[in-house]
């Protein structure tokens, strides 16, 4: 306030010893202007110093000055200082940044708005070829033109990773996973999981080899067990004929559990989705439905539901096996008297769904998560009696990700449970207008 003070003084004592000057030669007005004219003049020199210093190379000392002028080159100097020393801050952070995700063993690539490629690291030049400066602005799917990146990238469902061979080394596997953020732009980090999935193949591997070595002895044993369970009521004494009978019903379960691991081990191999072929649901479901009454021998009851009449792209056995799982999982947990529901339908988003549904004891939110996992058991010993493998569920979710698909899992103890199998509207074929005149 003091300096603004004295620039006022200063205006009124250019203009007053104007007016003094002027009005004793009798030109009053004039003086005046003459002194507000002095006034600018020496505005528009300190204005001019300022513009010099303005342009000057930065840390260049300002024009000394006094009053209020003075206090503006003051002031506007510690800004700048200030400033200088924010941008020195940040740029420490940012080649802190850059030299650290150049040392990443992961790819690292940020996307702009229109997903041309922003930057990278060196890692991304190495794991997919990209390079400095003619890949700069270039649209991500120009260079990674993969048919399942592409469609990956343009679905915009991010919340799964991709798993690719390499652009440069097909002997390589990458994991492409993309986040948004900012105002529309991608970061893609890409990691290279090439010996992961050789230890997964290897333990597929084992898994397979193992299952089928033990079909032989299996063979062997329930051969030389059949006798004997046939003669167990007449010829051998009751503890020996509760014994046979023990046995024939752990080697039946053996024989279920070698099943479910080979079929799981086959989805697991077959890296690629199920083949596009015409299946007829309303035809599939019926036949499921019978062996659910079958298996459950009165215990429950089934109701059927079959709301369209359109078929499904993929392969029958594989859909048979996954609807089988489940009508089998209902009838075992259920428990008897309880209702069982089978329905066939297309959600408002044009997805096929295939859902079975029970009012029966319902299942924990905290085991909802890991009930596809491999052998995951809500109860043990319920499922030992019943004679669950434990790969009821993980088939399931294979043969979604062979059709690309997803399982939606609801229940809560007291409340029942439904598991629903939803297929993307690309593989979901609905009847022609004259087959539905022919019906």
């Amino acid at each position: 306030m003091r300096h603004w003070t004295r620039e006022f003084l200063l205006l009124a004592l250019c203009g007053a010893l104007g007016t003094l000057l002027g009005g004793h030669y009798g030109h009053a007005g004039f003086g005046l202007a003459a002194g507000l004219g002095l006034y600018l003049l020496l505005t528009f020199r300190q204005l001019r110093r300022l513009y010099r210093w303005a342009k000057a190379p930065d840390g260049t000392n300002p024009p000394s000055a006094t009053g209020l002028w003075g206090e503006l080159f003051d002031r506007l100097y510690r800004y700048q200082k200030r400033e200088r020393q924010q941008q020195a801050h940040l740029q420490g952070v940012i080649d802190r940044v850059e030299r650290s995700s150049e040392a990443m063993y992961d790819a690292m690539v940020i996307l702009d708005a229109h997903a041309a490629l922003d930057s990278w690291n060196a890692a991304a030049t190495r794991m997919l070829g990209f390079e400095q400066p003619q890949d700069r602005g270039q649209h991500v799917t120009n260079l990674l033109r993969h048919p399942r990146f592409v469609h990956y990238f343009l679905a915009q469902h991010y919340d799964d990773p991709l798993e690719l061979p390499s652009p440069v080394d097909e002997s390589r596997t990458l994991q492409f996973q993309i986040t948004p953020f900012g105002d529309h732009e991608r970061l893609m980090v890409v990691r290279d999981i090439t010996r992961l999935q050789r230890l997964e193949q290897m333990r597929r591997d084992f898994v397979a080899n193992v299952s089928h070595e033990l079909r032989t002895p299996l063979t062997v044993f329930t051969g030389y067990l059949e006798p004997l369970a046939q003669a167990a009521e007449t010829a051998l004494p009751p503890r020996l004929a509760r014994g046979v009978a023990q046995m024939e019903q752990q080697a039946d379960r053996m024989r279920h559990l070698i099943d479910d691991l080979l079929m799981l081990s086959r989805l697991e191999n077959e890296q690629s989705f199920s083949p596009r072929i015409a299946v007829d649901v309303a035809a599939l479901i019926q036949q499921v439905h019978s062996d659910g009454v079958a298996l459950s021998k009165g215990r429950q009851t089934f109701e059927l539901k079959i709301e369209t009449s359109a078929e499904l792209l993929g392969a029958r056995e594989e859909l048979r096996s996954a609807l089988t799982n489940l009508v089998s999982n209902a009838v075992r947990y259920a428990g008897n008297g309880r209702r069982i529901e089978l329905r066939w339908y297309l959600a408002d988003s044009g997805e096929g769904c295939l859902s079975v549904s029970d009012d029966g004891e319902g299942i924990e939110r905290r085991h909802l998560s890991r009930l596809t996992e491999r052998f995951y058991r809500v109860d043990k010993s319920r499922s030992s009696a019943t004679g669950g493998t434990g790969l009821g569920l993980a088939i399931v979710k294979h043969v979604l990700l062979r059709h690309q698909g997803r399982l939606e899992i609801e229940s809560s103890l007291g409340r029942g449970a439904r598991f629903t199998l939803c297929f993307p509207a690309e593989r979901v074929s609905l009847p022609t207008p004259s087959d539905a005149c022919a019906d």
